[in-house]
């Protein structure tokens, strides 16, 4: 039998809210079936936010004295608890890994920097493009002779940050179900953007990556792995790594014969001069047209406006719309288990009454003034 609740379904998952990674990563566990509970400030919290989506928000403030005890409690019965404040915030606040253990040893505690739980810049604070800055992948982007290129926050908040808590969280997660024990989790994005790196450092190790940018076989410096403008002032990337995927690029392009060798890198200038001039021949339609379904690994670049209506793209249902919105669905797939489409997003407060319910918390949490409800 089939289950429609997602791999993660019944595990329970405690958000204290912030921005970017740790709730992008708190979304990736909703998105996978798991009963999310962002618990938000009286008064803050965006109610548009995609990252809020398929979670239920409670509101508790922190300053009233019974504050902390309400978020013990709702640690107290969850299996994971994610946080993205500075180091020694939680401790102050009383919701702590080790104030938790106390009433739930078996809880995961998913700690979210940018710099890490300790270090000399652990309380300073910063940015995805200063954190991928320090790791020397933002070096490695960008084209020859020119500045690094910063990838919006991709690689750093979510790439480094937010998928690393990820997956750290379901190991802890499937550790402590056979130990009995909880552990805190601490997903820098320092460490993670590294690691993401582990390929080109095992390059640049054996000599096979050079320190200057847009000369290597993956940044710009190969012209068969390259971006081309179009007649129309679109674009087309191109990915033709492999000889036999090169050779169906060189026919397509009809260039068969009249380029010179691709494995001179003296003459990567003149071949890609002549792709150039190539591509500007003919629009960025009549390009995807003449490539479709070819293993020349060459793609239009759309835009986030056109991707949802990319024949692919439709067909796979990778980009979905709810009450109106184009958003990502969810990802991975799962055969047996698949993810409940993508949640409604949860409004600040809207569920309090609820989870309190549903949780087995008691009412006087909310009748004390430590947690308040907002209209849905």
């Amino acid at each position: 039998m089939t289950a429609t609740g997602g791999p993660l379904a019944g595990v329970k998952v405690v958000e204290l809210a912030g921005l970017g990674p740790a709730p992008f990563c708190a979304m990736l566990l909703a998105d996978l079936g798991a009963d999310v509970v962002r618990v938000d400030r009286p008064g803050a919290g965006a109610a548009d936010d995609l990252l809020n989506r398929g979670k239920r928000s409670v509101q508790v403030d922190l300053k009233h004295e019974q504050g902390p005890q309400a978020v013990l409690a709702l640690a107290q019965e969850a299996d994971v608890l994610l946080e993205g404040l500075r180091p020694g915030v939680t401790e102050r606040l009383g919701v702590g890994p080790g104030q938790c253990w106390e009433l739930n040893p078996r809880l995961v505690y998913g700690r979210m920097t940018g710099w890490g739980q300790e270090g000399p810049l652990a309380h300073t604070s910063g940015h995805d493009v200063g954190y991928v800055s320090l790791t020397g992948m933002l070096h490695l982007i960008g084209r020859r002779d020119g500045p690094p290129q910063v990838p919006a926050n991709l690689l750093g908040d979510f790439g480094g940050g937010a998928m690393y808590l990820a997956v750290g969280v379901l190991a802890a997660l499937l550790e402590a179900r056979v130990s009995g024990r909880g552990q805190v989790v601490d997903a820098a994005i320092v460490d993670g953007t590294a690691h993401l790196g582990t390929m080109l450092w095992g390059f640049f190790g054996t000599g096979g990556w050079s320190t200057e940018r847009g000369t290597n076989l993956l940044d710009t410096g190969a012209p068969y792995y390259d971006v081309y403008e179009t007649s129309d002032g679109g674009h087309m990337s191109v990915g033709a790594l492999e000889p036999k995927f090169y050779a169906e690029l060189l026919d397509k392009l009809e260039l068969t014969g009249k380029v010179p060798d691709r494995d001179d890198a003296t003459k990567w200038q003149k071949l890609r001069e002549i792709f150039a001039e190539t591509f500007k021949q003919r629009t960025r339609q009549e390009w995807t047209e003449v490539f479709d379904g070819s293993d020349a690994c060459v793609a239009p670049v759309l835009s986030m406006a056109e991707a949802e209506q990319h024949p692919h793209m439709a067909a796979r249902e990778t980009l979905v719309r709810r009450d109106g919105r184009v958003q990502p669905a969810p990802a991975p797939r799962f055969s047996r288990t698949p993810n409940p489409a993508p949640g409604a997003i949860a409004a600040p407060g809207a569920h309090t009454e609820e989870v309190l319910r549903d949780w087995g918390l008691p009412q006087d949490l909310l009748d004390s003034g430590a947690m308040h409800s907002a209209p849905r």
